[in-house]
């Protein structure tokens, strides 16, 4: 598109928008570019692109593995424009273009890096046309906003551009499916020890041949429908992948994977699977930018999870661990408390799942709780589970349900109590559950936490005494 008078007003306002903003301390906001979008609507196709775009959506992990990429890029000395600090929707990359624009919108760097909302691919994809495109996977997420994985499918079928070249997870079905006729590469995992055909999941949605309707014949599910199968009728099948993790030693904390051919060893920042996968798809994002496995390998030795994802901290040789949980996402929060099920100890969980913003008028749609794994937290290795927050009778119930005992189970309205609850007696680790929007209030609480293990008595300890 070509730009014209509007599109430059639009620029001109978003530019001194963002002077103001910074004038006045505030950073990361996506104001000017939904100032820019509100003046302009097609702001995004008249605006100069990079000379390359790459871009990474999926429904879980996009954050992980975009901050990932981002850090191996710059280690190894690339410039580039990302939305980090900003939102992964139209108008967050808008405002990243604006701020890396000369006065007339002329791109400063050759390079972007966006991470991407799969929603919002209508807004994004047709204008911004990346080069090269990661989907981690595709999962169902919250019901109010992404309905159902068919309906994502059907986005980003319909709007990733023909000339966009695909990185695709092999062991996800819905994922490998996308934009046959487009340039591919896949990604996976080869099957591991004790995985079996059965899924120990609630939530399994993917069980017949998406191309005649015949049950599918799985070699192995790892969770919920990622695994590798085939279809005994048509001949359907999950296609090969090209980057392999082939070995995990926990002990080295290595995985070993397969580039086309070409063995090479990589660190794990975290052994958790999901974690694997985010380090693999970012593995063969930046293989298919042009990077040498040698680089990246040298490169990720250098990386740490985001700490707004996952972060660990010891007192008094306890652990407090926070651990992301995706409001209103099953599948998220179902991984999360297999990770603490399989974490090492006795540990206790403190949950915060309400979602921040339904949460403030009471009117949030727990439906999803159903089609979580709390299962997975009846365990002899957790002996205390506290749930808090304006659902936290909903969230005991469904703790219940689960077959958790009652004696285990503590809950409270009020979030800032929950610490209280906690008896740091007979446990190695407190897990702290929380969404997105709520780091903060996990931060307070994490530390309320390690001043308890550090000597205090919690009010239960106290009333007990």
């Amino acid at each position: 598109m070509k730009r014209n008078l509007r599109f430059f007003f639009a620029l001109f306002f978003a530019k001194g928008t963002a002077l103001v903003l910074k004038l006045i301390g505030r950073k990361g906001t996506s104001m000017p570019g939904s100032w820019a979008i509100i003046l302009c609507p097609d702001f995004l196709g008249r605006m100069p692109r990079p000379k390359t775009v790459v871009g990474i959506t999926g429904t879980n992990g996009k954050t992980t593995v975009a901050n990932m990429v981002e850090d191996v890029l710059s280690h190894c000395g690339y410039d580039f424009v990302c939305n980090r600090s900003g939102t992964n929707v139209n108008t967050g990359v808008a405002s990243s273009l604006i701020a890396n624009s000369t006065f007339f919108g002329k791109p400063k760097k050759d390079l972007a890096i966006f991470e991407l909302d799969e929603r919002s691919s209508p807004k994004i994809l047709p204008y911004l046309k990346p080069d090269l495109l990661l989907c981690t996977n595709i999962f169902r997420d919250s019901y109010k906003r992404n309905a159902h994985m068919e309906f994502i499918v059907d986005i980003l079928q319909q709007y990733i551009p023909e000339s966009t070249r695909l990185v695709l997870n092999a062991d996800d079905l819905l994922c490998a499916s996308l934009k046959p006729q487009n340039h591919r590469s896949f990604f996976g995992i080869d099957r591991q020890p004790g995985e079996t055909a059965q899924c120990r999941n609630i939530v399994q949605d993917i069980r017949v041949c998406p191309n005649c309707g015949a049950a599918l014949s799985w070699e192995f599910i790892r969770y919920h429908h990622i695994g590798r199968a085939s279809c005994p009728q048509c001949g359907f099948c999950s296609p090969q992948a090209g980057y392999r993790v082939t070995q995990i030693d926990a002990d080295e904390n290595t995985m070993t994977v397969d580039c086309h051919g070409h063995q090479q060893k990589f660190p794990m920042l975290n052994s958790s699977t999901i974690n694997i996968y985010n380090s693999l798809s970012a593995i063969a994002l930046l293989s298919q930018f042009g990077l040498s496995t040698e680089k990246i390998a040298a490169s990720m030795e250098k990386l740490s999870i985001s700490e707004t994802r996952y972060k660990e901290e010891e007192v008094d040789g306890k652990k407090v661990i926070l651990h992301l949980a995706k409001g209103q996402n099953p599948i998220a929060c179902s991984r999360a408390f297999e990770n603490i099920r399989d974490y090492p100890g006795k540990k206790a969980v403190i949950l915060f799942l309400d979602d921040y913003f339904d949460a403030a008028h009471s009117v949030e749609n727990i439906s999803w709780y159903y089609d979580t794994d709390f299962e997975f937290l009846n365990n002899p290795d957790i002996p205390q589970i506290i749930a808090a927050g304006a659902r936290h009778w909903d969230v005991c119930l469904r703790l219940l349900m689960a077959g958790i005992p009652p004696e285990k189970i503590s809950h409270t309205a009020e979030n800032h109590q929950a610490a209280e609850l906690l008896s740091k007696e007979g446990i190695d680790a407190v897990f702290i559950l929380y969404d997105v929007y709520t780091i903060g209030l996990a931060n307070q609480v994490k530390d309320q936490t390690k001043a308890l293990l550090s000597g205090g008595k919690s009010a239960g300890e106290q009333q007990r005494a």
